[in-house]
Formats: C-alpha cells, sequence, structure tokens
C-alpha cells in the first residue's frame, strides 16, 4: 500500500502509531458492509471480509490486542471473532463509551493506546476519546471531522486490513507480523 500522507502529517500519525496496543472495531459498516439479510426462517446473516481477518491476524502477530465492540447481538459475530481469535468481543453496547471504559480498565489500557474504527453516531463518544481514531468513506462528516485517518476501503470491503496494515507500517511491525505469518 502507498503512504497517502507525507511530511508533518506523515510524522504525527507515526507518533499515534507507535503507542497503540489496542485495536477496537465496530462491526455493522465496519467489518460488514452494513446490510443486514435474512433467510427463510428469519436467522441474520452477515458477510466478512476475509482480507479484514488477514488484518487481524497481522495484528495480533505484532502482539496488538483486538476487540469487538458492537451495538447489535448476533451469533455470526461470536463465531467470526473466535475464528480470528479477537481478544474481546462485545455485543449489545448501546452505550459504547461505558464498554470501552469497562475495556480499558479490565485490560489496563489508556486511552491514547487505542485505536478505534467506527462508522456511525454511536461510535463518536468512542472516536472522540482514543488515541487513534478511524472511519470509513460512507460515515458521517461528524464522524470524519475527529478522525485522523478515513479508510480508503469500505467497511466490509478491506478497511479494517487497509488500517491494520497503515498501522503496522507506520510502527514498524509490518514485516515481522508477515514474517511471522509466513514462518
Amino acid at each position: 500500500m502507498p503512504h497517502l500522507f507525507f511530511g508533518e502529517r506523515m510524522e504525527k500519525l507515526k507518533i499515534l502509531a507507535l503507542k497503540i496496543k489496542w485495536f477496537i472495531m465496530d462491526v455493522d459498516g465496519v467489518l460488514t458492509d452494513g446490510g443486514i439479510i435474512y433467510d427463510s426462517d428469519g436467522r441474520e446473516l452477515k458477510k466478512f471480509c476475509v482480507r479484514d481477518g488477514m488484518g487481524i491476524t497481522l495484528l495480533h502477530n505484532a502482539g496488538i490486542k483486538t476487540a469487538v465492540l458492537t451495538s447489535r447481538n448476533s451469533p455470526m459475530v461470536k463465531k467470526r471473532a473466535q475464528e480470528l481469535n479477537i481478544t474481546e468481543v462485545i455485543q449489545g453496547a448501546s452505550d459504547k463509551l461505558r464498554l470501552y471504559e469497562k475495556i480499558k480498565k479490565k485490560h489496563n489500557v489508556l486511552d491514547e493506546e487505542v485505536l478505534y474504527i467506527g462508522d456511525d453516531y454511536v461510535d463518536l463518544p468512542v472516536l472522540r476519546r482514543v488515541g487513534f481514531p478511524v472511519t470509513v468513506p460512507g460515515a458521517p462528516e461528524e464522524l470524519k471531522e475527529v478522525c485522523v485517518y478515513v479508510t480508503q476501503k469500505q467497511g466490509g470491503d478491506g478497511a479494517v486490513r487497509e488500517v491494520a496494515e497503515l498501522l503496522l507500517k507506520l510502527s514498524g511491525k509490518f514485516e515481522e507480523a508477515v514474517r511471522r505469518y509466513i514462518d
């Protein structure tokens, strides 16, 4: 991925990236395209991007913990999170800021050590708090204004992978994370 930033902006992002220990994600609109599909029996289905899964694996290889913080409840989210060894999965999070604070307290992590990627107003309180706030292109302008990065990729189409690789490259951990995957 070519660098999207140069000069002073790139240096500021590197400084932020070097502090990150946790990568927390919303689900609908970030790990998925935000669509909801129901089968003929009324069961909810979700489509996840495999490339995002590789991004999460690379984060783990670099020692970065991951979490899902979503306002909906879905057995598919739990299953996908288990497949990817995501450290924390919090569903039904109508008050994301309160639950984000619980994650911080439980794992003794500071705001500046967290990257959060969200796509809608419910994510705004957390985005305002974390050290590395990220959103996707379809997010409301209010989110884009508080984020240090807006992905090129849409949610559900590699946005998480894009941010994971950007973070790892900015912090100098990319090559090692890939090497650990290949070996």
